[in-house]
């Protein structure tokens, strides 16, 4: 068993690094848990929710970016569990303005494990600025790979599962996701589209060129602001405490989200005999080039955000880990963040300063 004392001093020299990175410009403001199935054992902020901004404070609103994809997923899972949709079922099946696309014959499966040849991030909204150009467009996308023959991390392939679940149900995404993952949690901060209420506590995210201005409380993914602010990809809005419901839930088993067989069927790998190591919507622990390091187990499994956001999970180990903080602030250039998080994520605290 880890000591007190040991605990606490991988508490400090961690906020120790995440100060340090504040000060060297890698984002404002950074906010972390880290705790098992009994609760957080290291929680913390530092900084603010824009340079020159007000200080943060616990109750920040954070823009997850690709975080949404795996609590889509969840969403999806609960609809498998109900029945609504199984995880052969294909798009053809569900979204008729597809039948006739090279995309027709991919399955739910293929698409939550990114193993359906759909490229990956294609920025549509470059040259189709409505909803229904853009999803237009993304049905004539050419295939990088033959399905199940690569994993390709593919955002677009995570709008089509959200319009799968919203065809499947007659229901709007946000409002399946407020039923089936915040509802189940009591989740009062988790949605999409923040309230002009609550863009007074968000954190800044980038000075966007496209926009010409700071995007503050409103998605960082140009593709989802095309989309409306609601996609399977991204533009889920959350809290640290809302967060660690869910992580909590997870590390238990899976209840009151998912069944635990269901939960073990999502997160099992999928995808070892190819590239990456893919679960159903969640990334598994690669045995080399992990975003979080080499100290989590091999069952260990997770996502990461653009906007520099992360949910990784142990369930061998029984831990959990939370990191959240605006590095594309004030630009989306990597400025030493991806080594300052796998710096993070050590079990015992940082050992040295990242680089």
């Amino acid at each position: 068993m880890v000591s007190a004392r040991d605990l606490g001093v991988a508490s400090a020299a961690r906020r120790r690094l995440l100060e340090d990175g504040r000060a060297r410009g890698l984002y404002s403001g950074a906010a972390w848990s880290l705790g098992d199935a009994s609760g957080p054992l290291d929680r913390g902020w530092t900084g603010t929710r824009a340079t020159g901004g007000p200080a943060l404070d616990g109750d920040d609103l954070w823009d997850l970016a690709s975080v949404t994809k795996p609590l889509v997923g969840l969403v999806v899972m609960a609809l498998v569990e109900r029945g609504d949709l199984r995880l052969g079922d294909t798009v053809g099946q569900h979204l008729t303005r597809y039948a006739a696309s090279p995309h027709a014959p991919r399955t739910i499966a293929q698409l939550l494990d990114h193993t359906s040849g759909l490229p990956g991030g294609v920025p549509l909204y470059r040259d189709h600025p409505t909803r229904e150009s853009l999803l237009t467009a993304l049905g004539t996308l050419p295939r990088d790979a033959e399905p199940g023959t690569r994993v390709t991390y593919s955002s677009q392939g995570f709008i089509l599962l959200g319009l799968i679940a919203e065809q499947a149900t007659g229901r709007g995404l946000d409002e399946l996701t407020s039923e089936l993952v915040c509802a189940p949690l009591g989740l009062a901060d988790t949605r999409f589209r923040p309230t002009p209420a609550d863009r007074g506590r968000a954190v800044a995210t980038e000075a966007c060129p496209w926009r010409g201005r700071t995007v503050v409380g409103e998605v960082h993914d140009e593709n989802a602001v095309v989309l409306g602010g609601v996609a399977g990809h991204a533009g889920l809005f959350s809290t640290l405490a809302d967060l660690e419901r869910i992580a909590l839930s997870l590390v238990g088993g899976g209840p009151p989200l998912l069944e635990p067989d269901t939960l073990t069927l999502m997160t099992a790998p999928r995808t070892d005999h190819l590239n990456l190591r893919r679960a159903l919507a969640w990334q598994g622990q690669d045995p080399a080039g992990s975003p979080v390091g080499d100290t989590f187990g091999p069952a260990s499994y997770g996502h990461t955000g653009f906007t520099g956001t992360s949910l990784w999970l142990d369930p061998e180990a029984g831990r959990y880990a939370i990191l959240l903080t605006n590095r594309v602030h004030p630009s989306r250039e990597e400025r030493g963040f991806n080594e300052l998080r796998r710096e993070f994520h050590r079990p015992g605290g940082p050992e040295r300063r990242s680089v």
